[in-house]
């Protein structure tokens, strides 16, 4: 039988899919230059006017010639040379061959391309083909890459390098995307101070900020840094009401545990309609979702490994559905782990890990660093979770296990 660590807690899946339901794509796009394109989210289908190639050209330094004109001898009449930029004009004729470079046009009549190394000079003006030719070799073909009208790349895209380069071999100069999200992010707690200042009795360094703020830019956003507000009332409406009104999504760390945060979940309610969520995943049970007047908002929880971990899982997901991006399932392989795994059914538990192959091929994965939610360097020194099932208990070493790489958000 499935057990929790308490009543209530809300599977990890069925809460993703209930959490998206909350957040509808922005409709609002923008033109902007090819130069200034990755990482954005494509606003509309970008299709080619052109094919790439736009003509047939050589795969090969070597030389253009109709492969049938070797059928009865090995020797052809050098009638020009062909450069990239440079063509030539003429058209071949049967007994001819034409000096030719990579990536120049394949002279019309022509039909392969032997390369250089294949060669030989066999008198002045004449070159001797001693392996024959194959109709087609080395030429690549106007539109095999792209053909006009072909639609390159759909709208809810998030351009990478490739895409780029991609939306440029066909001359496109500008494209439309969606505007970048604004998340003006906020750390609670009376504990924290900020990093390069002296601490009091009680007090710890807040790194939520620093590492939430990362995720966020790596995914496209725009981070509005709000400090750490206090605990007490009249300081959390004000962050709030400011927030909601510079912003997009207003996200916070800390303050969402229930029975923990009076002030917090208050003045939430009292600003905009606001859910707190105990969710049956480990690291991070406590999590909040809704909307402000004039923004989404998110909180996550407060320890440093379970904020990240909620991001990763669950807001990552929800900014990427407001962006209009389409959703990125997560990398996940079977891997063998090399030690004992201590887990108690009731909640899915990604422990970090750090996975790698062994000279025969299998995934092997250990669990590194102290796992508690409260270790960050658990996370620094991993390059993957270990995803143990929500009715998984203990996991002997030398067991199957699941493991999810990290993704550019982590590493």
């Amino acid at each position: 039988m499935i057990t929790c660590d308490s009543p209530g807690l809300a599977p990890l899946d069925q809460a993703l899919e209930s959490l998206l339901s909350f957040v509808e794509p922005i409709r609002d796009a923008q033109t902007i230059p090819l130069t200034e394109a990755d990482g954005r989210v494509l606003a509309a289908d970008v299709t080619s006017a052109m094919n790439v190639p736009p003509a047939d050209n050589s795969a090969m330094d070597g030389y253009a010639l109709r492969a049938a004109d070797l059928a009865d001898g090995d020797t052809l009449k050098l009638a020009g040379k062909s450069m990239a930029g440079h063509p030539f004009r003429g058209t071949l004729r049967a007994g001819e061959c034409v000096r030719i470079m990579t990536g120049a046009l394949v002279p019309a009549g022509a039909d392969s391309v032997v390369m250089q190394e294949n060669t030989g000079v066999a008198d002045e003006g004449l070159i001797r083909f001693p392996h024959g030719a194959d109709q087609g070799d080395n030429v690549r073909l106007s539109g095999e890459d792209i053909r006009a009208g072909q639609i390159l790349l759909t709208a809810g895209r998030r351009l990478r390098p490739a895409d780029v380069g991609l939306l440029a071999s066909v001359g496109i100069a500008q494209v439309s995307v969606r505007p970048r999200l604004k998340v003006a992010l906020l750390a609670t707690g009376d504990e924290l101070v900020e990093p390069g200042r002296p601490l009091a009795d009680g007090q710890i360094y807040q790194s939520n900020s620093f590492t939430i703020a990362t995720m966020l830019r790596r995914l496209g956003c725009e981070v509005l840094a709000m400090g750490t507000v206090q605990d007490s009332a009249a300081a959390l409406r004000q962050a709030f009401v400011q927030a909601d009104a510079e912003a997009d999504v207003v996200m916070t760390t800390g303050g969402v545990s229930v029975g923990e945060a009076d002030y917090t979940k208050d003045v939430l309610e009292s600003l905009g309609r606001i859910d707190f969520w105990r969710l049956a995943i480990k690291p991070g049970k406590p999590f909040a979702c809704g909307h402000l007047p004039s923004s989404l908002f998110i909180g996550l929880p407060g320890n440093p490994v379970s904020a990240m971990v909620t991001m990763h899982q669950l807001a990552a997901p929800m900014l990427r559905r407001l962006a209009g991006e389409h959703q990125v399932k997560p990398v996940r392989l079977r891997a063998q782990t090399s030690d004992v795994l201590r887990k108690r059914p009731g909640r899915t538990d990604f422990q970090r890990g750090l996975c790698d192959y062994d000279d025969h091929g299998q995934l092997h994965v250990r669990a590194v660093g102290n796992q508690s939610s409260a270790v960050l360097s658990s996370l620094s020194q991993a390059n993957c979770y270990i995803v143990l099932e929500q009715e998984r208990g203990r996991v002997e070493a030398g067991e199957t296990v699941t493991v999810e790489l990290f993704d550019g958000l982590m590493l």
